[in-house]
């Protein structure tokens, strides 16, 4: 494994403060709301640039020789190359018209998913030599992302804001209870926790660029473009990975029936990651969300300390 670091540090100079869609009090300052975010004061993006072991042969079923649960984690990972890529087109659409600080964070930030995509790509392709079809499930993703065409820009803003807190609290998941990788390939594991740190790093930001780019919006229409695409989004993107990797069990073996039952009983009961977060998930619905409204800093040192020796010091 190859590790190379770039520290961005950004200060947050103004205290933090929700960004409220509602308060009217506050929303008829939008300019200083979007300036001002919640992203936590002194907060990094740190630029990974981890390289896993391309000569390391996964097992067909990776995780805990359970078909399941490699199933379920097969489908978000051939889900995220495209999805990555439509994230960073996003904020490139916003890039020239955002403050010194943003602009500094979207720069990491596509650095960050630059690089996510480059080893998801990889691990994909082990997917694949095992024999796995999961070009449908690419082309799903594309058929999804397509939703907003010929809709303004802050709409594909929305699309990422719910993605990426989708991604954010799977990733809080996975570094809070090291039980869900428990079991699983040591080198896939690596690249699931690597990836959550990430996400967990980033959560504010699409939402900071978010409430930049739409500060001339009523507070009322912010909240209702965000939270009904948070609804359709998650939902198409939800229930196309539960169909994919229910298509991925059915390349096992199994009848749809069987794999159906299997997958919902490890989604909902054990381990029961969807039932665990649904709460968490439910609160970009909330007038005045911010993602860092959840302080979870804490897991990104957690996911980082292996590796706390070879941080290079902020440029």
């Amino acid at each position: 494994m190859r590790n190379r670091f770039l520290t961005i540090v950004v200060t947050r100079n103004s205290p933090i403060d929700p960004g409220s869609d509602l308060e009217p009090g506050r929303a008829d300052d939008k300019r200083q709301i979007a300036a001002r975010g919640a992203t936590p004061e002194e907060h990094a993006l740190i630029v990974r640039d981890q390289r896993f072991d391309r000569q390391h042969k996964t097992a067909r079923w990776w995780h805990s020789n359970d078909p399941v649960a490699t199933a379920w984690y097969n489908s978000v990972s051939a889900s995220l190359p495209r999805g990555e890529a439509f994230f960073i087109d996003t904020l490139k659409t916003f890039r020239a018209d955002l403050p010194p600080r943003l602009a500094a964070e979207v720069k990491a930030f596509t650095r960050q998913e630059i690089n996510h995509t480059r080893e998801h790509v990889a691990f994909n392709r082990l997917v694949q030599d095992h024999g796995y079809d999961v070009e449908s499930i690419d082309r799903g993703i594309h058929d999804m992302l397509a939703l907003t065409e010929g809709r303004p820009p802050e709409f594909n803003l929305a699309i990422t804001i719910a993605l990426e807190h989708f991604a954010a609290i799977i990733s809080r998941q996975l570094l809070a209870h090291p039980e869900y990788l428990a079991g699983a390939d040591p080198v896939a594991a690596d690249v699931w926790r690597w990836h959550a740190t990430e996400e967990i790093e980033h959560k504010g930001l699409v939402y900071d660029v978010w409430l930049h780019a739409t500060r001339d919006w009523s507070a009322w229409k912010r909240w209702k473009v965000r939270s009904l695409i948070a609804l359709l989004i998650t939902r198409k993107y939800f229930g196309n990975r539960v169909r994919d990797a229910i298509g991925l069990l059915m390349q096992d073996g199994f009848d749809r029936r069987t794999a159906k039952r299997k997958l919902r009983a490890f989604l909902w009961w054990k381990p029961g990651m969807m039932r665990r977060m649904f709460f968490e998930w439910a609160a970009i619905l909330k007038p005045g969300f911010h993602p860092w409204q959840h302080d979870d800093r804490a897991l990104i040192g957690l996911g980082d300390s292996p590796y706390a020796a070879a941080v290079m010091p902020a440029e």
